[in-house]
């Protein structure tokens, strides 16, 4: 079990990606209906400020630069959206759809305390 111990920054970077990449899907859908419309029409204020922050906030934790401050507001905004939109519909994640929004939140917020593990922009900083 030692030596997994040695593989830690690669497989938080890994979820680091993953999830940045997941992010970004949720923000591109609200902004450019790709890979596929989330709603019709121009979107609330409230949504488009969102998905700027899905977009712009998943392109850095993606690339890992500012990762903390970053992932910590990600978190925050999974919070909200989690009670804003889905928690008034049902008590049981499984049946108001918040389970991505609860998942996202607590990834961003370890994230914000584990750092951005390997192959980040801010791994390089601090080793220049």
């Amino acid at each position: 079990m030692e030596r997994l111990s040695a593989f830690q920054p690669y497989a938080l970077a890994a979820l680091r990606i993953i999830a940045a990449l997941l992010f970004i899907e949720h923000g591109t859908m609200k902004l450019f209906a790709f890979p596929a419309a989330q709603m019709e029409g121009p979107l609330p204020p409230l949504l488009l400020a969102a998905a700027l922050i899905e977009v712009v906030g998943g392109l850095l934790v993606l690339i890992g630069l500012f990762t903390r401050p970053v992932a910590f507001i990600l978190s925050g905004q999974m919070a909200v959206a989690y009670f804003m939109a889905h928690g008034s519909k049902a008590f049981w994640p499984a049946l108001n759809g918040g389970e991505a929004a609860i998942l996202f939140c607590f990834i961003f917020l370890f994230i914000f305390f584990a750092g951005p593990g390997a192959l980040s922009v801010d791994q390089r900083k601090a080793a220049a």
